[in-house]
């Protein structure tokens, strides 16, 4: 994934109404008035979100009939995510160093009678 591609995923993600209508997709494809309709905002609102979403190529739109039904794409979050991994990794061993040094302290701290 390339910076921008990240960065656009991101991007997509920080507002929480895009985050509820991937969440909605998720689900299966809806039409835009189906998204819409959770909301208290118009049908341009929505399609601005949409078109956030699209951009970042975490839905694609297909056409049946009158319908343009959306559907999720997985393949960014993935790579969202594998990103992410990468520094979960980091965190853990950070974390696991802050846990022995604070049983370290506890022990130290500990009176004599209370250290064995």
């Amino acid at each position: 994934m390339t910076p921008q591609q990240l960065d656009a995923t991101f991007a997509a993600l920080a507002d929480p109404t895009r985050r509820a209508i991937l969440a909605r997709l998720a689900r299966g494809e809806a039409s835009v008035n189906e998204l819409a309709h959770p909301f208290a905002m118009s049908q341009p609102a929505i399609s601005r979100h949409l078109k956030v979403l699209e951009r970042a190529g975490l839905i694609s739109r297909g056409r049946d009939a009158q319908r343009r039904p959306c559907r999720i794409d997985a393949a960014p979050l993935k790579e969202a995510n594998a990103w992410i991994e990468r520094y979960r990794a980091i965190w853990e061993g950070n974390y696991a160093r802050l846990d022995a040094l604070l049983d370290d302290l506890q022990t130290a701290g500990a009176p004599a009678d209370q250290k064995e």
